[in-house]
Parts: structure tokens; sequence; C-alpha cells
């Protein structure tokens, strides 16, 4: 068994905290406020996390030198299940976090990521420029291979989530 393999069964079987970058730990990635056990049981999963955070979260860390806030990382089957969370979610196998950066505008930060980094999709959920800084939150997701660099924006009409293409110009306009 690989040293990395173990490391990873060893946070699987013991519930241990593993870095996965030099910002960002494995617990940070799986916190949940919800009553359910949201820790990964397949080394697979941690692979996935270990990849979004060199590959994304601590590249947009490094960028721009100020925390990054994870407010939704891995979910397990049942968080999935019980937030509503779409059966094909790319949380669910740990590609995927949703986050902000306090007093960095959402807008800019997508168009960074955009620009500078590979990603398998990439969305600026629910930014209204005229509701401030922090307007929305950022998904991007990360696939070592096969990656569809997926750029969209998500909106809200007549109660239905709609995610339509996005180009750098479509941000400019939000």
């Amino acid at each position: 068994m690989s040293a990395t393999n173990k490391l990873y069964k060893n946070a699987i079987d013991y519930k241990t905290n593993l870095r996965l970058s030099k910002n960002f730990t494995l617990s940070e990635l799986v916190r949940t406020s919800k009553n359910v056990d949201n820790w990964p049981k397949k080394q697979e999963i941690i692979w996935h996390l270990h990849h979004l955070t060199w590959f994304v979260l601590q590249r947009i860390r490094d960028h721009y030198n100020k925390p990054v806030r994870v407010t939704s990382g891995y979910r397990s089957p049942e968080l999935n299940t019980m937030i509503g969370g779409s059966l094909k979610s790319q949380h669910s196998k740990g590609q995927a976090a949703d986050f902000e950066i306090k007093g960095v505008d959402n807008r800019e930060v997508a168009k960074w990521i955009h620009k500078n980094l590979v990603y398998d999709q990439l969305i600026l959920e629910f930014y209204d420029s005229s509701r401030g800084t922090n307007s929305g939150w950022i998904h991007c997701s990360y696939k070592p291979t096969g990656g569809r660099r997926q750029f969209l924006i998500a909106k809200k009409k007549n109660k239905k989530t709609l995610y339509l293409p996005a180009t750098i110009q479509q941000l400019d306009i939000l």
C-alpha cells in the first residue's frame, strides 16, 4: 500500500484530519451544519478532495492571499439527500466546492478562475452586483481528466434555478 493510500485509509478509519494543501484540511472540506455523518468512506473521495484543493482552492488562496471560506465541499449521500442535492452532484464525489473570499467580489474571483485555472465546472451562483461584494457564491469543480471547462451563471426565475452559459463579458454586466 502506498504512503498516500495509507494516509487516506487512516483518515477514513480513524476520522483523522488530513492536511490537503498548505491552507486546507480534510475536516474543513467535509464540515456541515446538518446532524449527519459527512466523513468520507472511500479513499477515492479524499483523493478527489486532495486534487480540488491543490489545483483550485489553494491556487485561489495563494493568488488573493486571503482565506477562502468553503461553504459546501464534500457531501455524503445522506447529506446530499437531506439538502435535496442532485444525484449527479460532484460534491458527492469530492470534486466540487462552493466558496467565497470575504471582501473580494465573487464576480472577480470567477473571472480570475476562468482565465487562470483548469476546472471542470465553474458557476457564479445567484450573483447580483447591487447586493454587494459577497453576493452569491462560487461553485467550482475539478476532475484530473476529461474536464468540460463549463462556465455558467446560476439565476432564479419563477422559483426555478437556471444555469446559463457564461462569458467574461456577461459577468461584467451582472
